[in-house]
């Protein structure tokens, strides 16, 4: 099949990946335009088109994707079929229906679970065990198309949004080009999505960052690594905002008032707070402006001591 791939970041990299060493035929690719990156502000291309252009992909970076020029230039292509990847923009009607196969999504959930944009860390926000890619018919609703085929993956208690979205990409690689060997032989067969089982995945802000010490060690480690890579998990010591990272549950209990530092060990890189309910283990902290250190290394620049009130 002649295939048009849409994808953006670092995680629509593997699928697109798998396309290629399995020997699809893919025509196009489409992504976001070069966006300015770092503090030169020096104009960066995504991830999915340095690998389109490594191997001699046309690439097509529009401002405007509800055109009939562009819908023109899609149909001048002749695909088969439309892959999305994280692209980052919803697309109109006519362009998910213009190749007789559609268009199909990997999504990173197990749908009707967690649709919307951010899927990976919703699921360790919310504590879930397990999670999945979903192969996907795409519609015009939000992740609301028929469900083709789905993988499962366990959630390591230490994944964060960026580790588990790292595993996850390989996975919705595998599953694809499984979903395409199925395609071709007839093999299948849509499945409508449960509408009332459906749960919203929206955005992440940066309003969720301050940690609330009265909730539980297991719930603001959740917190901790689900807003890891972004927009982080953060609480302050006196006039200091500190962000915090690989957390653990302590084995024993508070004993203190919430966000009260209660363990201090720099030779094994831990720090315990109280929560609300139990101990929670840092291993390590960054101040705002500063580099990410282990416990030790920190703790050599800006003591912090037992009987210390954070938040």
């Amino acid at each position: 099949m002649r295939i048009i791939y849409l994808g953006t970041p670092e995680f629509a990299v593997p699928p697109l990946t798998a396309l290629l060493e399995h020997g699809e035929e893919v025509v196009a690719v489409i992504t976001q335009p070069d966006r300015p990156k770092g503090r030169g502000k020096k104009l960066s291309p995504p991830p999915v088109k340095e690998l389109a252009l490594a191997h001699k992909i046309p690439v097509l970076q529009p401002s405007k994707i509800r055109t009939p020029e562009f819908l023109a230039e899609i149909g001048a292509l002749q695909p088969d079929l439309l892959v999305v990847v994280a692209y980052g923009r919803i697309l109109p009607g006519p362009l998910l229906n213009l190749p007789p196969h559609g268009t199909i999504n990997v999504h990173g959930s197990l749908l009707p679970a967690y649709r919307g944009a951010a899927p990976i860390q919703w699921a360790i926000l919310n504590g879930d065990e397990e999670t999945g890619v979903t192969i996907m018919q795409m519609d015009e609703g939000m992740d609301t198309g028929d469900i083709l085929l789905q993988r499962r993956l366990a959630i390591k208690p230490d994944d964060t949004a960026a580790s588990l979205a790292a595993r996850m990409a390989p996975l919705g690689g595998t599953a694809l080009v499984d979903a395409l060997e199925l395609l071709r032989a007839e093999a299948l067969p849509p499945h409508k999505q449960d509408d009332a089982q459906a749960t919203m995945a929206p955005l992440l802000c940066k309003t969720m960052a301050p940690i609330d010490w009265q909730r539980s060690a297991r719930a603001i480690s959740c917190q901790i690594r689900g807003l890891d890579p972004w927009p982080l998990a953060r609480t302050n010591h006196d006039e200091t905002t500190l962000r915090l990272f690989k957390p653990e549950l302590a084995a024993e209990p508070a004993g203190a008032p919430p966000g009260t530092i209660t363990m201090v060990q720099p030779n094994l890189n831990r720090l315990g707070i109280a929560t609300g309910e139990g101990c929670l283990l840092v291993g390590e902290l960054q101040r705002e402006g500063g580099k990410r250190l282990a416990v030790s290394d920190f703790l050599r620049g800006y003591p912090l001591k037992l009987g210390d009130r954070l938040g």
